[in-house]
């Protein structure tokens, strides 16, 4: 498979991609090295009872590969599961820039923007 032609998406388990498009905080330490990007999917497929497994992590997949995290929460309401929040940390200023390539990617394919508050 050609790899420019893999389109970013977000998956929480192999092979099948996340539809719900989630929130997305950023932060940064004061020397920008270090940092944690916190991903919010409300009612996300993943939790749908046709889809129900457990859930051990979330991956970025785009052209440059995948960044992964094992760092997810489910959020309940009335007893059943409503969200994920996963959180995806850097620890250098490189693994912030191919974040940041990959969050691009993925807002372009979404028609997402960015505001800084």
């Amino acid at each position: 498979m050609d790899k420019f032609k893999i389109k970013p998406a977000i998956q929480f388990y192999e092979g099948l991609e996340e539809s719900v498009i989630p929130e997305i905080r950023l932060t940064r330490s004061k020397d920008g090295k270090t940092g944690q990007a916190i991903f919010i999917f409300e009612k996300p497929e993943a939790l749908a009872k046709e889809t129900a497994g457990d859930i051990s992590g979330m991956t970025m997949i785009d052209e440059e590969g995948a960044l992964q995290t094992k760092e997810i929460k489910a959020r309940f309401l009335n007893g059943e599961p409503s969200a994920i929040e996963a959180t995806y940390t850097w620890k250098s200023e490189s693994d912030f820039e191919r974040f940041m390539r990959f969050a691009q990617r993925y807002a372009k394919k979404n028609g997402l923007g960015y505001t800084q508050k």
